[in-house]
């Protein structure tokens, strides 16, 4: 599908919009692909933001203070600059959690406090927390924003009131205790009320991720998640691109100071200006994305949604509606996923070869067993001499070959 660039008179693909691009985790061919299926809510129905999340939120307040929470918290207006997907909710402490794909702490927050350094490694030794479901909740879903922000709503309310003592785990009033996680189990079964029941909310079967999980996990079909917040998250990649340069910029300067030092070095290089800005550059790509920063990452550190993406869904776009700028023969490829070794060692360095064991004598070592001396039919394995199996195209020659034969031999039976 093309279109004409009014400011440059040029014919462009509409794939080269970034909002209309369907992006790559694992290769895909839709010429193998024999059926679609698509989930229902925030797929096919694409509700209005935040207008949606705003109503959820509204009827869930409602329904708390209905059950004997304070009418003070109908106050709370939902504000869509604070929730992000994929966040983690401590049920112990009363925290929300932002972590990587390996439980380590990026971003806590209490109500609408965020924790220091200190107050993160006193609870969380080592900033780390397995997932553990009896006492996490992962809210991975769009229909998750609303409860975040209340859960939050909730426990600043409680921290801050005058009436209310504190303590790690919950809150006192007179002789009524109420644990984070009794507060927590409110609010969930109040969402759950208001979507059973409330004849303005559309709750329609599983949710987007958990299709996602359990598509990839328990049935092995090929995956295509949908992510509306892309449509912000490039927003801010294309239009904050100087801050990205500007973290590079820094990290190489960092690089740098170290770089004619080895193990004799006595000196320490003196690095406090430069991580303070690289901690004022972070912070500001991170707030450019909202108060959680961005779904993704915190910093340089990929989140866990962000892993679950990677690791369940093969493409991932903003709207199923991208597959219309794509032909249905068309082969997405992933990218190459460098490790650090190969993102920051260059090619022309030649060091590494040194370590190589020298050709002549692995083969003059090699002829030690002669094959006329053995009855094994294969004594070592023969180095293949062509691609055995192309991980990239979705399918292998022997797979075609035999669809050809089945054609061919059906033909011949006509």
């Amino acid at each position: 599908m093309r279109y004409l660039n009014g400011n440059t008179g040029q014919i462009r693909d509409s794939r080269d919009v970034p909002k209309n691009e369907i992006f790559v985790n694992r290769s895909l061919h839709l010429e193998n692909i024999k059926f679609y299926g698509f989930d229902m809510d925030y797929t096919l129905a694409e509700y209005k933001s935040p207008h949606y999340e705003k109503l959820g939120f509204d009827l869930v307040k409602q329904h708390m203070v209905s059950i004997g929470y304070p009418q003070e918290i109908l106050e709370f207006e939902y504000d869509p600059a604070f929730p992000v997907r994929g966040l983690w909710f401590d049920t112990l402490y009363g925290n929300l959690l932002k972590v990587d794909a390996y439980g380590n702490i990026l971003v806590a927050v209490h109500g609408f406090e965020f924790l220091k350094h200190s107050r993160i490694y006193e609870l969380y030794p080592n900033k780390f927390i397995t997932l553990d479901e009896s006492r996490v909740y992962v809210l991975n879903t769009l229909f998750n924003l609303p409860e975040t922000y209340l859960l939050a709503c909730l426990i600043d309310f409680f921290t801050n009131s005058p009436d209310y003592a504190i303590n790690d785990t919950g809150v006192v009033c007179g002789e009524l205790l109420m644990s984070y996680q009794s507060v927590f189990q409110d609010i969930r079964n109040a969402v759950d009320y208001v979507h059973l029941r409330g004849k303005d909310v559309l709750y329609v079967g599983d949710h987007i991720f958990g299709d996602i999980l359990k598509s990839k996990k328990i049935r092995g079909w090929r995956t295509f998640l949908i992510v509306p917040e892309l449509v912000r998250e490039l927003h801010v990649w294309t239009d904050k691109c100087q801050l990205f340069n500007e973290l590079q910029t820094l990290d190489v300067k960092l690089g740098e100071m170290y770089k004619n030092l080895d193990s004799s070095t006595k000196e320490k290089p003196d690095i406090s200006k430069l991580r303070s800005a690289i901690r004022d550059v972070t912070h500001k790509m991170d707030m450019s994305y909202g108060m959680m920063g961005s779904l993704f990452r915190s910093g340089s550190r990929q989140t866990f949604f962000s892993s679950q993406v990677v690791r369940y869904a093969d493409l991932y776009a903003a709207t199923h509606l991208n597959l219309l700028y794509y032909p249905f023969s068309y082969m997405f490829r992933a990218p190459a996923m460098l490790l650090p070794h190969e993102s920051t060692v260059a090619h022309e360095q030649h060091f590494a070869t040194e370590l190589m064991p020298d050709d002549e004598d692995s083969r003059r070592q090699s002829k030690v067993f002669e094959r006329a001396q053995s009855q094994i039919p294969h004594i070592r394995p023969e180095t293949p001499q062509s691609l055995t199996h192309n991980h990239d195209e979705d399918f292998s020659d022997e797979d075609s070959d035999e669809k050809n034969l089945s054609s061919k031999s059906n033909g011949n039976e006509k």
